[in-house]
């Protein structure tokens, strides 16, 4: 929901970035790869119960993520490196729900019903995805993307928001993991509906 919103505001510094880092021969892959070690070392952290490390390692890991498509941009955008960052996106989006889930046996139902909810979400971003470009659908809404890319109430933003609370306030993991379950469960039910709009008028 909050994705395309801040698009005009983080792209400029990222791609300025983005483009020193290119010219240090920084692939994006390559930071890729570090965005998604990071981001485990964070779900570590939390396994550990070390919060606030956790919650430094996140907001570095979805920096690093804004980063690789911006080295991209300055390079050469490839098939792979759009696969690659978003299998290490959802990688990263289980984890830490995961790792809560381990840090304290009362989290993992919620966690559990959360990576549940995360997985039914991915799965209609990607059906989305691959059926809109079927039917030749675009758009740049969330930037220069490899593949279309759906909106709904839960994105990314909101997902790394989540994280954020949920590290500054661990304890309350269980709420926080049952409210962001059920938007995860509305932007599927939402993604349906606009499947069904548009590719029905497409078919």
């Amino acid at each position: 929901m909050l994705d395309a919103k801040l698009r005009p505001y983080i792209d400029p510094p990222l791609n300025a970035v983005g483009r020193k880092l290119a010219g240090f021969g920084i692939s994006a892959n390559m930071v890729t790869v570090a965005g998604l070690l990071v981001g485990l070392g964070g779900a570590f952290a939390v396994y550990v119960q070390n919060y606030w490390w956790a919650l430094l390692l996140i907001i570095l890991s979805r920096v690093l993520d804004g980063l690789d498509g911006a080295v991209a941009r300055a390079t050469k955008k490839t098939a792979f490196g759009g696969y690659l960052d978003i299998v290490a996106d959802f990688i990263f989006y289980v984890s830490i729900p995961l790792a809560f889930g381990y840090a304290d046996p009362h989290n993992m139902p919620f966690a559990l019903a959360l990576i549940a909810a995360f997985t039914i979400t991915g799965i209609s971003f990607l059906a989305y995805a691959v059926t809109a470009a079927e039917q030749g659908a675009a758009t740049e809404a969330h930037g220069e993307k490899s593949f279309f890319y759906s909106t709904g109430v839960a994105e990314g933003t909101e997902t790394i928001l989540f994280f954020i609370l949920m590290c500054s306030l661990p304890q309350y993991f269980d709420v926080l993991a049952s409210l962001f379950t059920g938007l995860c469960i509305i932007t599927v039910l939402q993604r349906t509906l606009l499947a069904r709009k548009m590719f029905r008028l497409k078919s």
